[in-house]
């Protein structure tokens, strides 16, 4: 729920402003001032963040990012970062001379690929998340699902989606079977940022690529995390006129599923999103990473900037 706030009278345009000298010294008091019932409400709160897409990749908005997780942490919020890689991983594979495969929205993993998965998210990506949120100045501490035993996983046993009968084999791909919070607890507790790199292990202590949406939705639900916000390269969730859908619910997710309105990525992340939202994370957003700050946005304003999910 958006708390209500009076004057209203700052528009979307005047928060993305890139000339900020051209704003007046009582205006931005007002939207500083304008940010405090969100502050007030969500101290102390935790937000988990899948960190993707466009945001990652483009230098200024990766510079925003960090700016946005660390102010979020110091006004007293618990921000915690997991972060995919896609793009990192088929140019490392490109440059093994191996071609990327996707089945229903999900990479194909075998030995190979689980190595190169490894190396770039939990060694180059995540390293480099961990640097520009303490560049910011932040304090960043990068985790795996092996870390103090966070995620155990399981082979991800995938149906078609068309024939029930199908069975998929996409290899090193997991299935979250559970997530021990205490080494994120701990952290957060001791003011560090946690930025976690999706991948889980097995009994027999392989690994697993895990699609980090589903991390993300995982992680808040057992964090009991008052939101959990998906950045996208998207707007938001679109219907088949590309316009965006922003408030949605279960029942109305079913049938963007069934008409095929959301496919291919999407459905792992609003598959995701609904779980959480359903096991009791209060607001689960997907918003445009592209916009410069869409997450203080997001978070500190009345603004929508994406799709909410609520369970019903």
């Amino acid at each position: 729920m958006r708390i209500s706030i009076a004057n209203r009278s700052f528009s979307r345009e005047l928060f993305m402003t890139t000339d900020l000298l051209s704003i007046a010294p009582r205006d931005k008091a007002e939207i500083l001032a304008q940010a405090l019932p969100y502050i007030r409400k969500f101290h102390g709160k935790t937000m988990v963040i899948k960190y993707g897409g466009n945001a990652m990749t483009d230098p200024a908005l990766q510079a925003d990012f960090a700016e946005d997780v660390v102010l979020l942490k110091l006004v007293g919020m618990n921000p915690v970062v997991v972060h995919g890689g896609g793009p990192q991983i088929e140019t490392a594979l490109n440059r093994l001379g191996k071609k990327g495969q996707f089945i229903q929205g999900m990479r194909v993993t075998d030995a190979e690929t689980m190595e190169v998965v490894e190396w770039v998210l939990a060694g180059e990506v995540q390293q480099d998340i961990v640097g520009l949120i303490n560049q910011a100045g932040g304090k960043a501490v990068g985790l795996t699902g092996r870390d103090g035993g966070m995620i155990r996983a399981q082979k991800l046993k995938m149906v078609d989606n068309k024939d029930p009968s199908i069975e998929h084999d996409i290899g090193q791909v997991g299935d979250i079977v559970s997530i021990d919070p205490s080494v994120v607890k701990a952290l957060q507790d001791d003011a560090f940022i946690p930025v976690i790199s999706p991948i889980g292990f097995g009994e027999n202590n392989e690994s697993y690529n895990i699609n980090a949406d589903v991390v993300a939705s995982k992680l808040a639900t057992v964090l009991q995390a008052e939101k959990l916000v998906l950045l996208t390269n998207i707007p938001g969730v679109l219907n088949k006129a590309g316009e965006l859908l922003t408030d949605l619910t279960a029942r109305e997710i079913d049938t963007l599923f069934a008409d095929g309105t959301i496919s291919g990525g999407m459905l792992p992340k609003i598959a995701g999103a609904l779980d959480a939202a359903k096991a009791g994370v209060n607001a689960v957003h997907i918003i445009d990473g592209r916009v410069p700050h869409a997450m203080l946005l997001e978070i500190l304003t009345e603004q929508a900037y994406g799709t909410m999910i609520r369970s019903h």
